[in-house]
């Protein structure tokens, strides 16, 4: 990383944020027995992934993996999901990613599963900026700051050859 970069969130830190959400997505869903992580690609994938491997680590719960990829610079939704999210009708998704910016990205996040039918949708992100131009809430956070909009995040996750980190600049 450049020197210019403050570390906010080192390795261990980061997998901490992660435990203590998998545990805030147990105890929000022990009825449940299966759920969906909608992870948007490639960091909030990545920390869907990392979550489920807790879950499975404390829990019984069975979790879905849903990749979905968009075009965040369009002016209108274009996303791919895979699986796609007629499978995961009538479950309890939670939308996943790694920085909270204008809440563009998680709104277009939603909108793959307006058309499916689902008990409940959620909201998981590592970092949360406060900078919210869409009326979006997160309800599971690692860590929430507050910074000016001229200040970048920068998430590091299972990258080669680089230490994960959370940078900011």
């Amino acid at each position: 990383m450049a020197e210019s970069q403050l570390l906010i969130l080192n390795e261990q830190q980061i997998q901490q944020k992660i435990n203590r959400i998998a545990y805030q997505i147990l105890e929000d869903n022990i009825t449940e027995k299966e759920i969906v992580l909608a992870g948007i690609w490639d960091r909030g994938y990545k920390i869907a992934l990392r979550l489920q491997k807790v879950l499975a680590d404390i829990s019984e719960l069975q979790v879905i993996l849903v990749k979905i990829e968009l075009d965040k610079d369009a002016s209108k939704l274009t996303a791919v999901a895979e699986p796609e999210p007629a499978k995961v009708k009538n479950k309890v998704i939670i939308l996943v990613d790694d920085v909270l910016n204008s809440g563009k990205t998680l709104a277009y996040g939603f909108g793959v599963f307006l058309n499916t039918p689902h008990k409940k949708i959620r909201t998981v992100v590592l970092v949360d900026r406060s900078h919210k131009i869409f009326p979006i809430s997160t309800d599971y956070v690692g860590l929430q700051m507050a910074t000016v909009l001229k200040e970048h995040v920068d998430v590091v996750i299972d990258v080669e050859g680089q230490t994960d980190g959370v940078y900011l600049s």
